[in-house]
């Protein structure tokens, strides 16, 4: 049995702020060197300073495959090897399908699945050979039942779980037992993604169960590093409630209004209470 050293190397993308920021904070604290990337660069830069020296910036499209294979080179280069990828980047444009355009449509698809795909690939390759690892993908309870307002959105992350465990049944199949893939499917979160949408009815089922505090997914997510899942849901209770939903689409279908409605009282006050 080989004992591997201490922790090498770690990439965040879209870490710059928000819940990417937290668990690039996670990765720190345990020992990693830590990439952490995001489109915003300025925000990344930011958030590598506040870290401390494990961590590094550098400006990512997750769209662009390119610029994810740099991102793993740059931990190569760092650290020696790449022990975790956290796909973190996300976008959310909420409205029915029929009223976005085509490049609303390209990028919730590009960032949230296409990025899902080139992070995932690039770390594979990245860790075969040098010991395996763990890719961590942040998906959505929007990945795993119908969302009403987030229709594209829904159908990215629905994107990003399909593709996360079939490529982990894929390297089953092919003999490779030591690369993980763990998605993590959190409810709504209260971080920069919902800040400007207590106002946006189109988000409201976002806000129909209690909102997620970003430490709480964190907490997790460490968990998981711990003890990979395949899919792990926030809180428990909803998974359950989605996966029943999803077993009986006209039960989900009938429910989802009262679910909205729940959804938009919760917004008006929070609203309110930040208004005052």
């Amino acid at each position: 049995m080989t004992v591997r050293p201490g922790p090498g190397g770690a990439v965040v993308t879209g870490a710059g702020r928000g819940l990417g920021r937290e668990i690039a904070a996670l990765m720190v604290e345990r020992g990693y060197t830590v990439l952490i990337t995001d489109v915003d660069e300025e925000a990344a830069a930011a958030a590598a300073a506040d870290l401390g020296p494990r961590a590094s910036s550098m400006r990512v499209d997750v769209r662009e495959e390119a610029q994810v294979v740099a991102a793993g080179d740059e931990i190569l280069a760092r650290a020696g090897r790449l022990d975790v990828w956290v796909n973190n980047a996300g976008v959310l444009v909420t409205g029915p399908a029929w009223e976005q355009d085509e490049a609303t449509r390209s990028l919730l698809f590009g960032v949230n699945g296409l990025g899902t795909v080139n992070g995932t690939v690039t770390a594979i390759r990245t860790m075969r050979g040098r010991g395996g690892g763990h890719i961590v993908n942040i998906v959505s309870l929007a990945g795993i039942t119908a969302v009403p307002g987030e229709a594209v959105y829904a159908g990215s992350k629905h994107a990003a779980i399909g593709f996360s465990l079939s490529t982990l049944a894929d390297l089953r199949l092919a003999g490779i037992g030591d690369i993980d893939i763990s998605c993590v499917c959190p409810d709504g979160i209260w971080t920069p993604m919902l800040h400007d949408k207590l106002d946006d009815p189109e988000s409201a089922l976002s806000f129909s169960g209690r909102l997620l505090r970003p430490e709480e997914v964190v907490r997790a997510v460490g968990r998981i590093l711990d003890r990979p899942r395949p899919v792990t849901i926030l809180p428990r209770w909803r998974g359950w409630q989605s996966r029943l939903a999803d077993a009986l689409p006209r039960l989900g279908l009938w429910g989802l209004p009262m679910a909205v409605a729940m959804g938009r009282s919760t917004q008006r006050r929070m609203l309110r209470s930040h208004k005052n």
